[in-house]
């Protein structure tokens, strides 16, 4: 039988070892507490730290997607889904993704590389990655593509930026174009005054004044059209390079700019025997903006009318009126009119519509309508046309009442 001392002694260690098992239960609690709240701690930093990314490429203005090595899109911007707007991105390959497998082009070659690329893809309307909301026309992008280097080597990620840059584009257009119509339309009027001039030097035809006075009379004609066309690419050059933002912006009489008008435009519209009514809700109406500019619109609008429709009876009408905090003007016949294919297209330069010029006529510059337009976009306004053939063409302006 043990005694009273070695039984206090066992209780003893026994109560010692119950206080340690104690301790290390409430320790080993104590220690999943804190890797708990170091896991949710952890979690919180990285939930925090991939929405500050994500706020900052949503900050960005370009499309920009986080690619796999199985070409899957893992992460696409606030951008990239307002561009693809309708289709889900995130988990799906970038050939379902994308309308135009050339879009892709630029990130498969990276893909299969390694090496960072570069393109610039020019895309056809139908095929435009807005899809139905794409409207203006041929559009381009370009397609910046690298690997990330902070990715496991296994399946490392691409980073994908497609920017629009569909504005520079068709601005770049928009000058081949201008160059190649501009030397154009003075070639052929400078090779027929050169012919001319061949002919009165070579053949003595200066001896022969009927003759002589013909082909001068040609050649004052062509020369004219040049002198024309030039004065016009003036007018349209100080409006797109920055001068439109220094016109004169002074009160004047809209009635006493149309009468100026027609003053320079009576004896064609005698010869036609055309008839213009002027329709003003108030002939004291006065605008706000330069009037050089303004009488350069109403005349081509006007002059426009007139050799559109070179028959007689051509009835033209100049209106207004107010509406709220904007001017209406108007300029209208009830001539031919426009087809509607070519109503899209009639504000581009050197776009012509006639089709009745005779050999011996001499065309327009092709630049009125661009000069309209223009002039009305530096007063902030807009022009809009409609038409219906053989009965009314109607050009519509909207202007602020008061730009000073």
């Amino acid at each position: 039988m043990m005694s009273p001392l070695t039984i206090f002694l066992i209780a003893a260690v026994l109560g010692v070892l119950l206080i340690q098992i104690y301790r290390l239960k409430r320790s080993r609690k104590e220690y999943e507490s804190q890797v708990k709240a170091w896991k949710l701690r952890l979690e919180l930093d990285l939930k925090q730290a991939r929405d500050e990314r994500n706020r900052l490429l949503d900050a960005l203005g370009d499309a920009f997607l986080i690619v796999d090595g199985d070409a899957n899109i893992r992460f696409a911007n606030a951008a990239a889904q307002n561009l693809f707007r309708g289709r889900v991105l995130t988990g799906r390959p970038v050939s379902e993704a994308f309308l135009d497998p050339r879009l892709a082009d630029a990130l498969i070659q990276c893909l299969e590389t390694g090496e960072p690329v570069q393109s610039r893809v020019v895309l056809p309307q139908q095929t435009s990655p807005l899809g139905d909301l794409e409207t203006r026309g041929t559009n381009a992008w370009i397609i910046d593509a690298a690997q990330l280097s902070d990715t496991p080597n296994g399946n490392p990620n691409t980073r994908v930026v497609i920017r629009d840059v569909t504005s520079e584009y068709q601005l770049d257009q928009i000058r081949k174009d201008f160059v190649a119509n501009a030397s154009h339309e003075l070639r052929t009027p400078l090779a027929i005054i050169n012919g001319y001039l061949e002919n009165l030097l070579d053949d003595g035809m200066i001896d022969e004044p009927e003759m002589a006075r013909r082909f001068l009379s040609v050649m004052k004609k062509h020369t004219e059209r040049i002198s024309r066309i030039v004065e016009d690419m003036l007018v349209i050059s100080r409006l797109e390079s920055g001068e439109a933002s220094a016109i004169k912006i002074e009160p004047f009489k809209l009635r006493s700019c149309i009468k100026d008008v027609l003053e320079r435009l009576e004896s064609v519209i005698q010869n036609q025997k055309a008839s213009v009514s002027v329709l003003l809700n108030d002939d004291a109406i006065t605008l706000y903006g330069d009037r050089f500019y303004w009488t350069q619109v109403l005349f081509n609008l006007v002059e426009n009318a007139l050799k559109q429709n070179p028959y007689k009876d051509l009835k033209i009408e100049i209106g207004s009126e107010e509406t709220g905090s904007c001017f209406r003007i108007w300029v209208s016949d009830n001539g031919v009119g426009i087809p509607s294919a070519d109503l899209p297209h009639i504000f581009r330069r050197f776009y012509r519509v006639e089709k009745h010029h005779s050999q011996m006529e001499i065309k327009g510059t092709g630049l009125g309508l661009s000069i309209v337009k223009r002039a009305i976009e530096a007063h902030e306004g807009t022009i809009t046309v409609t038409s219906t053939p053989g009965r009314e063409t109607k050009f519509l302006m909207t202007i602020p009442k008061n730009q000073a």
